[in-house]
């Protein structure tokens, strides 16, 4: 069974945030690339997808594990998102989504201060 990825944009994303809606953005940038550009919000958690890699579900917060969970999934250009995003999918959460072009999307169409790399 094929699952269609779910991808959410940028200014979407902004909406969302300035609306307070109630989610989850988990950024899976390796620790890194957090110095380079980083979105600053109290519903973002780091998450690398080489810890997911290793540890699957038990890499995410009790909190998140629930399939009902809404998440936003970002990463620098959006590739490794979409990926953790499908495999979330098939994995069985049913409101997760991936930022459309990542961080990079949001600093050129939303907000320049999260910064670039």
């Amino acid at each position: 069974m094929a699952n269609e990825l779910k991808e959410i944009t940028a200014g979407e994303l902004h909406k969302k945030i300035l609306a307070g809606e109630k989610f989850t953005i988990v950024d899976v940038r390796e620790p890194w690339e957090l110095n380079y550009a980083s979105l600053r919000d109290e519903r973002v958690i780091n998450l690398p997808m080489s810890r997911i890699g290793q540890l699957y579900n038990q890499a995410f917060p009790d909190e998140l594990r629930s399939p009902e969970t809404e998440m936003v999934v970002m990463c620098h250009h959006g590739v490794r998102s979409a990926n953790v995003v499908l495999w979330m999918m098939q994995a069985g959460w049913k409101n997760v989504s991936s930022l459309a072009g990542g961080i990079a999307a949001y600093a050129q169409a939303v907000d320049p201060q999260v910064g670039w790399y």
